[in-house]
């Protein structure tokens, strides 16, 4: 809370970002004092995201062409469909209303052009004529809602029906789809804003790619949905097992292009498929009550057991409440309305009102509206305890709260000397590198790939940012620097100055890095500190919220009852004190607790108080860090 984001890291696209809220139930967000409200799992104004869509846009049309050529002498005509966030990324207008294309048409139409080529042979194959037959802005669509002036916008579902307003995708998609699988007609590549209201069912999509962030409000499994249909060929004859015979799952394979590793991808889809059968259940399974939260005798919640849920099953089994495929039998009904069910067995009595309001919600989900979703996960209060009051406590806090102000002096000149001799050795900035990671989904394990291929590319032939960069200005705020001084340094690396193109971050990180660690060696000797007016008040070590209850140890020597951690190595070193017998009493210092130097601010993490006589110092003030880098002591 509070923390300017610019600050803290440095990067130059997080200007104007200041935390204001962090909310972490649910799917979590974080609000900024601009009123940027981001969720869990969201991205907005990443630099490296015009690159990697990029790069989901290029592998998509490489596995379009992989299987084009492989359906094209099967006469079955292969679509692409991508789905994105923001008409206005595919399709925006000028001041006049003309039509202008947008970032993702522009990257379409490069990549295509830049690979068909590599799928044409010496042959002049019929592939080969199909390929040269249509240019690259022939070869895509995009099918959105239309407003009044005729614009394309992002569609809105219409109260009390299921249709969108996407009148174009309506009638060019669903009224002529016998037109769109015909090799006559261009269009292979579809950009889609809301295909998955309008009911979109076309059976020839094999790729599909997400362009928008994995927590937008529309499922996976809806997008996946769209190319799990069995295809036809451009007679209209379906690819079944009829036509095909062992071929149709060789030939009816959906390739999805995911921004996010498979793994996150697949259980996300899976879990959204569980979640969605939960709200349909029609039958009782073990499945169904594992893991449900429900209230016991006492008001406590309670999670149902592995062993609770087989015990339900066979409650219901032996009273015959429901049939062999798990539905509810007559024989239930009738007695849940009489109100003469069977008592559950014993071990089940402090959870029978949850459980009974389980089984009636599998004939009526509305019974299952007020049941308990989830355990709290936060601590109680974490206020000062009686350790803070201890005298010695005390004495040091007395010691270490003070505000101050230092003073330096150095030769600017010789600075920039040193400086510029170590980026002219040193200096490295690697190009951003995209991992592409393929699998193909186990038939039997449908949550497990079998066999995978991991490549790795560099972004050669891109612009790897968009975001605008005061190079100067960046690397002067970061150093602390004169901007006459930044200058001076980049203007005698030479050459080096050209590894700013392949990763922008990185190389002003890189250069703030070895100016500060220069400055450092310089003014180590010539630095002084005073006392201003002012203390730090003990109000700092009050969380503004309640603690994760799995991010926090129980403490007896700390000055509150809980200690957070933000890493394993200060668990560790919080378990470490509270067990050592030199240890009398310690503090986890809060970040505002922050003592200025050239090089950024410093915020110790601990402060400790020794048992007399056990060590050589009596007070002590300690780091953690996991690294040898003496510049990471920095804040």
């Amino acid at each position: 809370m509070g923390d300017d984001l610019r600050a803290e890291s440095g990067l130059a696209e997080y200007e104007g970002f200041t935390v204001t809220e962090i909310n972490p139930r649910g799917r979590g967000y974080v609000t900024f004092l601009n009123g940027t409200t981001i969720s869990c799992g969201e991205v907005i104004g990443d630099s490296n995201e015009a690159a990697m869509q990029r790069v989901q846009i290029r592998e998509t049309i490489r596995a379009h062409f992989e299987k084009e050529k492989e359906l094209f002498n099967r006469g079955i005509k292969c679509l692409s469909l991508f789905f994105i966030d923001e008409v206005a990324n595919y399709r925006q207008y000028d001041d006049e209303g003309n039509e202008v294309k947008g970032k993702f048409q522009r990257i379409f139409e490069e990549e295509y052009a830049r690979l068909v080529n590599k799928y044409m042979t010496v042959f002049d194959t019929d592939y080969d004529k199909y390929l040269r037959r249509f240019r690259p802005y022939e070869t895509h669509r995009g099918y959105f809602s239309i407003d009044k002036k005729g614009r394309s916008v992002n569609s809105t579902v219409k109260r009390g029906s299921d249709m969108s307003d996407d009148i174009s995708a309506y009638d060019l998609i669903l009224k002529n789809k016998e037109r769109l699988l015909s090799f006559e007609e261009p269009t292979r590549f579809i950009f889609s804003h809301s295909a998955l209201r309008e009911g979109w069912d076309n059976p020839n999509v094999f790729q599909i790619c997400t362009l928008r962030h994995s927590n937008s409000t529309t499922a996976k499994r809806q997008e996946v949905g769209r190319g799990l249909r069995l295809c036809v060929d451009k007679d209209g004859v379906r690819q079944d097992k009829q036509t095909l015979g062992d071929d149709i799952h060789a030939i009816n394979v959906l390739t999805v292009i995911a921004n996010e590793s498979y793994a996150d991808f697949t259980s996300a889809l899976q879990r959204e498929t569980r979640e969605a059968l939960r709200d349909r259940v029609t039958a009782a399974s073990q499945d169904y009550f594992l893991g449900r939260i429900v209230k016991d005798s006492s008001g406590e919640q309670h999670k149902i057991s592995l062993a609770e849920a087989s015990t339900i099953i066979g409650y219901l089994y032996q009273n015959d409440y429901i049939d062999d495929d798990g539905r509810l039998t007559p024989t239930y009904l009738a007695a849940a309305d009489k109100g003469e069910l069977a008592p559950l067995p014993p071990k089940l009595q402090p959870i029978s009102e949850g459980v009974m309001k389980l089984v009636a919600g599998i004939f009526n989900p509305k019974v299952l509206d007020d049941m308990v979703e989830q355990v709290e996960t936060t601590t109680p209060e974490n206020n000062l305890n009686d350790n803070f009051d201890n005298d010695r406590f005390q004495e040091m806090w007395n010691e270490i709260n003070n505000k101050y102000v230092y003073t330096v002096h150095y030769d600017s000149n010789e600075l920039i000397e040193k400086v510029v001799a170590a980026l002219q050795s040193n200096l490295t900035v690697t190009k951003l590198q995209y991992v592409k990671v393929t699998g193909t989904q186990d038939s039997d394990k449908v949550t497990e790939f079998g066999s995978t291929k991991t490549t790795t590319s560099e972004l050669t032939d891109v612009s790897t940012s968009n975001v605008p960069y005061d190079l100067v200005g960046d690397i002067a705020r970061g150093a602390r620097l004169t901007r006459r001084s930044v200058v001076k340094i980049l203007q005698g690396i030479d050459n080096k100055i050209l590894l700013f193109k392949n990763n922008p971050e990185e190389f002003i990180r890189n250069v703030v890095k070895t100016i500060r660690e220069q400055k450092a060696t310089m003014i180590v000797e010539h630095i002084s500190y005073n006392r201003i007016a002012g203390k730090y008040d003990s109000s700092i070590f009050v969380p503004e919220r309640k603690l994760n209850i799995n991010k926090v140890i129980e403490a007896q020597k700390h000055i509150t009852p809980y200690i957070a951690f933000d890493s394993d190595i200060e668990q560790k070193f919080a378990e470490d004190l509270e067990s050592a017998t030199e240890v009398q009493v310690y503090a986890k210092l809060p970040r505002k607790l922050k003592i200025p130097t050239p090089v950024g601010n410093y915020a110790p993490d601990w402060a400790i108080v020794f048992n007399d006589g056990t060590v050589r110092h009596v007070f002590f003030v300690a780091e953690t860090k996991g690294s040898l880098d003496g510049m990471q002591l920095s804040n």
